[in-house]
């Protein structure tokens, strides 16, 4: 895995590419001088969790023959702005789901998510307590 990141324009502001030549660009907060021009960092490691818990929630689906039409995926979280670094204390990450789910395997699919396949959220467990929910949209 490769990322390269340049400085495009003002004092915070990045843009990175990965190997396959995508790209997104970052900043920092404005209360440090950054000028809202892309994510900030914090803010893409709670899309790096949403995107690997929602590919993983897809494929078990999936691989259960569960019939999901769509997903989407809400994410809050707080940090611990007492300490330094203000890393995040804790997640909150909301499914709904839509299509004619089985409440069983939807469940068993969230555990295997979040205990064996996703690798973002077992790094961000480690200093964060995460919580999941979800809703299923008939």
């Amino acid at each position: 895995m490769n990322i390269n990141l340049i400085r495009k324009s003002g004092k915070f502001n990045f843009e990175a590419e990965n190997e396959s030549g995508f790209t997104v660009e970052l900043d920092a907060k404005a209360a440090i001088g950054g000028e809202g021009k892309g994510f900030r960092p914090m803010e893409m490691l709670l899309i790096g969790l949403g995107g690997c818990s929602g590919i993983d929630m897809v494929n078990v689906l999936t691989k259960q023959k569960e019939p999901l039409n769509d997903i989407k995926i809400a994410i809050n979280a707080t940090r611990k702005d007492e300490e330094m670094p203000p890393i995040f204390d804790v997640i909150d990450i909301n499914f709904e789901l839509f299509g004619d789910l089985s409440e069983a395997k939807v469940q068993r699919a969230l555990q295997m998510t979040f205990d064996k396949y996703c690798s973002v959220s077992n790094i961000l467990g480690r200093s964060a307590t995460i919580n999941f929910t979800y809703k299923i949209n008939r």
